[in-house]
This record gives structure tokens, sequence and C-alpha cells, in this order.
């Protein structure tokens, strides 16, 4: 029986080729092709998908692109709830650092646009603040990456653009140096008395 060569097709799963998608563990990238290559014996579709920035190429199953939390871009509205996010006020667990490092590591690779906000906004120091430890300020910067490149794609700007959106949002939210300097006081007055 023989079998007759597929036609490439440009779409597949609602996505295409040409189209700019979020890959959870490495942010905004854009599907180049869709093609078919024989693995094993088998024939495989994958998605060929470029991350400009990181100077990337990453080939996807198409069959296992929804399971693995391949999405399109944030609609406009996701993307002003995710700027009113920022806005708020810090959320900071009383949990161990490495704990919440984890934590935070897990909603930037979960490549949620709400999530990475939240990293964000809970990592986030204005000029008035404490400085931030190494491996805190590396996961904001990431998260701020992520977050800025998917803004920028669906706002069609420039990253640095979208930067300074975000970051007009984050001052905009709650002045957080007094409050992060009471619950610090607290926490030492409580390790103190036990």
């Amino acid at each position: 029986m023989a079998t007759t060569p597929q036609k490439k097709s440009t779409a597949r799963h609602g996505f295409k080729a040409g189209e700019s998608i979020v890959y959870p563990a490495h942010g905004v990238g854009t599907i180049t092709a869709i093609e078919e290559q024989i693995v094993a014996g088998h024939t495989l579709e994958l998605f060929v998908i470029d991350f400009q920035k990181d100077k990337m190429r990453l080939k996807v199953p198409v069959a296992k692109a929804t399971s693995i939390g391949m999405r399109k871009l944030a609609e406009t509205d996701y993307v002003e709830r995710a700027l009113k996010v920022v806005q708020g006020r810090a959320r900071v667990k009383r949990t161990m650092w490495s704990r919440r490092a984890q934590e935070y590591d897990a909603k930037i690779n979960s490549g949620d646009l709400i999530s990475i906000s939240e990293v964000v906004r809970d990592l986030y120091r204005a000029e008035n603040q404490p400085e931030q430890s190494y491996s805190e300020r590396q996961l904001y910067e990431a998260a701020l990456d992520r977050m800025a490149r998917e803004i920028a794609a669906v706002n069609r700007m420039s990253e640095t653009e979208a930067v300074r959106l975000i970051e007009t949002n984050l001052n905009k939210g709650p002045k957080r140096g007094a409050k992060v300097e009471e619950e610090a006081d607290n926490d030492s007055e409580q390790e103190e008395a036990a």
C-alpha cells in the first residue's frame, strides 16, 4: 500500500505559520513553519518555533502543543488585567526564600501572563526600598522580561516601551516601602520572643 505524501498546511490546532505564540518555558516565539519529520519510522508533525531574543529554535510536536501549555498571545483585555495586578499590593508569604523562589520560578515558567505579573508585583523594589538579593533580582528580571515580551507583541510596541508601561503601572501601586519594613520589624520581634 503506497502512502501519498501529505500536503503541508499552514495551520494546525488553531496555530499557523507566521503567528506569535507563548511557549511556557521560553516566552514569546514565532511559528516559522509546520513540518513533518520521520522519527523511529513514524511521521511526526512539528511546529518550528523561533525565539528571536534567545537566538533559539524549538521543534514541538503538533499533537503535544496544547497539552504542554503552548498558547496564542493574550488578548488586550487580559494584558490590561495583568497591568492592574502589578498595581496591587505585594503579597509576600512568610515562608523560606528557597520555597518562595521555587514558587516564583514555577509561575514564570507557567506561561500565564497573570501569574508572571504577580511575580513582577511581589519582587518589585522602588528606589526608596531595601536592595534585593541577587536571586530575587534574577527572578524579577526574568518575570519582567517575559511580561514585557508578551505585552510588546500584543500591543505592537518595542520591549523597552513595554517595560516602561509595566514600570509606570508598578509605580501606580501602593507605596510598599513602609509596609515591608513594618513586617520585617514584626518578624524580628517574633523571632526574639521565641
